[in-house]
Formats: structure tokens, C-alpha cells, sequence
């Protein structure tokens, strides 16, 4: 089993907090040029409060992501998976 990274831990804590079904929350990652990629999907009816009004609330997790992983000396980009779409809506 791979030990999780503590910027995945922190979303995942972020992220399962604020939805209503926390069982459905999956984080996948992957190396990019730039840095972590972190791919978050959610249950199609938590999409709304994970964007939240204006893209608030997503822009928010990202900020806080950023900010750990520019103390461990890491870049990190979020992306929000649309299910039913297959796209990245935010």
C-alpha cells in the first residue's frame, strides 16, 4: 500500500468535511511538468458545494494546498473531476 502524501491528506480532510456523501471522495495523483497534479472527484450532487458560489469554495482548497506544499518545497495543482462529463469543469 502507498503511504499517502500529506497534501493528499489535507484535501482529503478539506474535501470530506464539506461534502454530504464523504464515502464517495476519491483522490488520484499523478507527476506533472509543473509539479503534483491532486484529480479530486466527488458525488455528482457535491459538486455545487465543493465549487461553491463563484468558485469560491474550490479556489479556497486550493489555496490552502498551495500554501503546504510551498512549505514542503512542492508545487501542486487541483483538478476537479466532472463524472458525468468526464471533464474538468473548475
Amino acid at each position: 500500500m502507498v503511504k499517502k502524501d500529506s497534501l493528499e491528506n489535507l484535501l482529503e480532510y478539506l474535501v470530506k468535511s464539506i461534502v454530504e456523501k464523504p464515502q464517495a471522495v476519491k483522490i488520484s495523483s499523478s507527476q506533472a511538468e509543473d509539479g503534483l497534479a491532486l484529480i479530486l472527484e466527488v458525488d455528482p450532487g457535491d459538486l455545487g458545494l465543493i465549487i461553491g458560489k463563484k468558485g469560491k469554495t474550490i479556489q479556497a482548497i486550493r489555496t490552502l494546498a498551495r500554501m503546504k506544499a510551498s512549505q514542503e518545497g512542492k508545487r501542486v495543482n487541483i483538478q476537479l473531476l466532472d463524472d458525468q462529463k468526464g471533464e474538468k469543469p473548475v
